[in-house]
C-alpha cells in the first residue's frame, strides 16, 4: 500500500481543524439564534403582550417535539443508520426551516392575516404570535439538538486517537461564542432597524443558512475522508463492527454509568440554559441598569477560554470525574449569590464577577462530561446514546423555563428562581460523587487520560 493510501485527511492537523471550524460555525450560528430574543424580553411584553408565563413556554417550546414526540430518540437512530453527512444536512435544514416560521410570526407580514386570527381564537391567554414563534422554534430545536449529537460524533470519527476532548471543548467555545453574540447582537439589530422585534430573528434566519453552507462543505471533506478509509480497508471494518441493531439500545438503558451521566447532564443543563433566557432580565431588574444583557454576554468568555484548555488537559492528564464535582460544586455558589448575595449588595461589579465564575462551571462540566460517554458506550451505538442524553436533558430544558416563568408571574422576583437552579446544582454534584464512585469500582477510565502514550 503506498504512502499516499496511507496518510488520511484527519492526520492532517489543518485538515481536521478545518473540519472542525466548518461544523463549530453552524453551532454557533445555533446558539446564537437560541438566545436571540433572551435581552429582549421587556420588549415583546410592552410590544406583543406576552408576558413571563408566555416567554417560558415560547423558551419550552423549542424541546417540545424533542421530548414528548421522542424526535432526540429518533434521530439518534437516524444518526447511527444514515451517519454524519445526511443527519448534519437534516438539521441544519430544519433549523432553517424553524427560524423563517419564527421570522413570520413575529413580523408585519402575520399581522391581520386570517391564521393570526384563528391562532388568537383559542387558548386565548398565549398570544397569536407566541403560538406560531412557538411552532417554528419547535421545528428548529429538532434541527439544533440533531445537529448537537451529529457533531459530536463527527468530532469523535475525526479525532479518534486524537485530540478529541481538546477539540469538542473547542466547537463548544465557538459555539457559545454565539451566546456572547446574541446579548450584544440582538438589541443592537432591534434599535438599528426602528425598534422591531423580527429583525433581529431575520438576521439569525440568514445566519443560519450560512451555517447550512458550511456543514455542506465539511460534507465534501468527509466524503473524500471516506474513500481514504475505504482504500486504506479501514472503513468495511468499521462498518461491519458498528453495525446498528435496534436491540442493542437495550444495552444503553441497562447500563447503570449511562444514567448517571444522562442524569447529570439533565441536572446541571437545567440551571444553566434556562437561566440564560432569565438571566438579562434577571440582571436589568437587580441592579437597576437596562444593559443586563451585555453584563450576562460575559458568561461564555472564560468558558470559551478555558473549555480547549481543560479538554487538552482530559486528553493528556485525565480527571474527567473530579472536573465535574468541582463544576457542579462552582454552579451551586453562583446561584445562591445571585438569590441573596447580589440583591443585598447590588454591584456591577460583583454582577460581572458572579456570571464570569458562573462560566468557569460551564468550562469544567462539558468539557468532561461528552468526552466521557464514548469511554462508557460502544461506538456503534454513540449517536444514539448521545441522542437519549440529550433527549433526557431535553425534558428538563422544557419544564424548567415553564416552572421559572409561572413562578415569576406569582411571586414577582428572582430569589426563589435561583433557588431552585442552584437545587439543581446540590442533585448533580450528589450524582457527580456516585459516578466518580461507580468509575473506580468498575474502572471505565473516566480519570485517564484520552491520548494513549
Amino acid at each position: 500500500m503506498g504512502q499516499n493510501l496511507q496518510k488520511k485527511l484527519n492526520d492532517s492537523w489543518i485538515v481536521r481543524w478545518s473540519a472542525l471550524i466548518l461544523i463549530a460555525l453552524m453551532m454557533f450560528f445555533a446558539y446564537m439564534f437560541v438566545d436571540m430574543l433572551s435581552p429582549l424580553k421587556s420588549q415583546l411584553e410592552s410590544s406583543l403582550g406576552w408576558t413571563s408565563g408566555t416567554f417560558g413556554t415560547y423558551a419550552a417550546s423549542e424541546y417540545f417535539l424533542n421530548v414528548f414526540c421522542f424526535f432526540l430518540i429518533f434521530a439518534g437512530i437516524i444518526l447511527d443508520k444514515m451517519g454524519i453527512r445526511f443527519t448534519g444536512v437534516l438539521s441544519a435544514s430544519l433549523m432553517v426551516v424553524g427560524a423563517s416560521i419564527k421570522f413570520y410570526a413575529m413580523s408585519d407580514l402575520f399581522t391581520g392575516t386570517a391564521l393570526e386570527a384563528w391562532l388568537g381564537s383559542w387558548w386565548t391567554t398565549l398570544p397569536a404570535t407566541a403560538k406560531l414563534s412557538c411552532l417554528g422554534f419547535m421545528i428548529f430545536g429538532c434541527g439544533c439538538e440533531m445537529a448537537g449529537t451529529t457533531v459530536s460524533k463527527a468530532i469523535a470519527k475525526w479525532f479518534k486517537g486524537k485530540e478529541m476532548a481538546m477539540a469538542m471543548g473547542l466547537e463548544m467555545s465557538i459555539a457559545r461564542l454565539g451566546v456572547f453574540a446574541a446579548m450584544w447582537l440582538a438589541p443592537m439589530v432591534y434599535n438599528k432597524f426602528g425598534a422591531v422585534i423580527s429583525a433581529p430573528v431575520a438576521f439569525g434566519t440568514v445566519l443560519l443558512l450560512i451555517g447550512l453552507i458550511f456543514y455542506i462543505v465539511f460534507v465534501v471533506l468527509d466524503k473524500k475522508f471516506d474513500k481514504q478509509l475505504e482504500a486504506a480497508g479501514e472503513l468495511t471494518a468499521e462498518a461491519s463492527e458498528e453495525e446498528f441493531k435496534f436491540k442493542d439500545l437495550g444495552k444503553i438503558f441497562s447500563s447503570k454509568m449511562f444514567w448517571l451521566v444522562a442524569l447529570l447532564c439533565v441536572l446541571y443543563y437545567s440551571a444553566i440554559f434556562p437561566f440564560q433566557r432569565y438571566a438579562p432580565d434577571f440582571l436589568n431588574k437587580t441592579l437597576g441598569v437596562e444593559n443586563g444583557s451585555q453584563l450576562f454576554s460575559c458568561f461564555p468568555i472564560l468558558a470559551m477560554v478555558l473549555t480547549p484548555f481543560l479538554g487538552a488537559f482530559i486528553d493528556n492528564k485525565g480527571k474527567a470525574a473530579s472536573m465535574l464535582m468541582i463544576g457542579s460544586l462552582v454552579m451551586i455558589v453562583c446561584h445562591l449569590s445571585f438569590a441573596f448575595l447580589l440583591p443585598a449588595a447590588p454591584s456591577k461589579l460583583l454582577a460581572l464577577a458572579i456570571v464570569v465564575i458562573l462560566g468557569v462551571s460551564f468550562s469544567l462540566v462539558p468539557a468532561a462530561l461528552w468526552p466521557s460517554v464514548p469511554k462508557i458506550i460502544d461506538n456503534r451505538l454513540l449517536g444514539s446514546a448521545y441522542c437519549i442524553i440529550f433527549w433526557i436533558q431535553n425534558i428538563g430544558l422544557f419544564s424548567v423555563p415553564i416552572l421559572i416563568g409561572n413562578v415569576l408571574d406569582k411571586t414577582g422576583g428572582y430569589t426563589v428562581p435561583m433557588i431552585i437552579f442552584s437545587s439543581f446544582g446540590v442533585a448533580a454534584l450528589l450524582i457527580s460523587l456516585w459516578l466518580k464512585r461507580e468509575n473506580r469500582k468498575q474502572n471505565f477510565g473516566l480519570e485517564e487520560p484520552n491520548i494513549k502514550k
